[in-house]
């Protein structure tokens, strides 16, 4: 079994696909006009319009009800993506913050209300936990080879 994606369901798919391409950086594929992709070599998250609903059956989900998940999203420094993603936010839950587990998070809402998680490992221990995962953001040493 292979994870592929999360698929979010929305009443305004236009607003969720231009909120999460300012978030990630990554551009929108629209394979249909009621479902769009953010694929990155890591992960995807699928975007489906309440229309797609109907494929499924009756009463199968709710747009705009989650209360249970976190969308994370690793990123290289908290406290820039904050500061870059303030005018696009309106509602942060969460300021950067040193959480007990080693990590540096931020969380916010999207147009929805789902809750989104931007989190860098920040201590020893939580770097080593993330080590051996893969990532497509460069490490310290890649962004500064002498090491210095």
């Amino acid at each position: 079994m292979e994870f592929a994606s999360v698929r979010l369901i929305t009443d305004d798919l236009d607003r969720m696909v231009t909120f999460y391409e300012q978030v990630t950086g990554v551009p929108a594929s629209r394979p249909a006009p009621v479902f769009a992709e953010f694929v990155t070599p890591l992960a995807t998250l699928a975007i489906g319009h309440t229309q797609t609903l109907a494929l499924f059956g009756e009463d199968v989900a709710q747009a705009a009800s989650n209360r249970t998940a976190i969308l994370e999203l690793r990123v290289q420094d908290v406290d820039a993506e904050v500061a870059r993603l303030r005018p696009h936010v309106g509602s942060w839950v969460q300021e950067p913050t040193d959480m007990p587990w080693g990590n540096r998070s931020a969380l916010l809402r999207d147009p929805d209300g789902n809750l989104v998680n931007l989190f860098s490992p920040v201590t020893e221990d939580a770097r080593q936990r993330f080590a051996a995962r893969p990532t497509s953001i460069p490490s310290d040493q890649d962004a500064n080879p002498s090491g210095r």
